[in-house]
């Protein structure tokens, strides 16, 4: 399991720049981020490189932040990965809240998922063979 930062800021112009430049001005490096509009607000989420840190400085700022503990696994980047894990969870009854996924050259698809319950969906996911990361690099 790895921490997640979410950040609930007004839907309008210039607030992902503000959210990032405290990041920014304190040398702390997105890993993998995603915004959910929810209309007037959204919620910016995030996995960065010093979580305390930017809960920190971000809470200085004058956000409303929450950390989160979120799985994030890695699987191969191929067509089927997230049914086989999505359907495996569901037969399991832990539900999915959210699910954000990149992938890149240095390596296979990772997936960050927000689930109903970690320790069962860790369990069953460590069962199917799943990778998990302690972090993102």
């Amino acid at each position: 399991m790895i921490k997640q930062i979410s950040v609930f800021v007004e839907n309008k112009p210039g607030r992902l720049s503000a959210v990032t430049n405290v990041l920014f001005t304190r040398g702390i490096n997105l890993r993998a981020f995603m915004i959910a509009d929810a209309g007037d607000f959204g919620i910016i989420r995030m996995v960065v490189d010093k979580t305390n840190e930017a809960y920190k400085a971000l809470k200085e700022a004058g956000f409303t932040v929450a950390v989160n503990e979120v799985l994030a696994v890695e699987v191969e980047d191929k067509p089927g990965e997230l049914f086989k894990i999505s359907k495996a969870l569901g037969d399991a009854g832990v539900n999915i809240e959210y699910v954000y996924a990149f992938t890149s050259e240095k390596h296979k698809a990772l997936i960050i998922f927000r689930v109903s319950d970690n320790e069962k969906a860790k369990q069953i996911l460590e069962k199917m063979g799943v990778l998990f990361k302690g972090e993102i690099e």
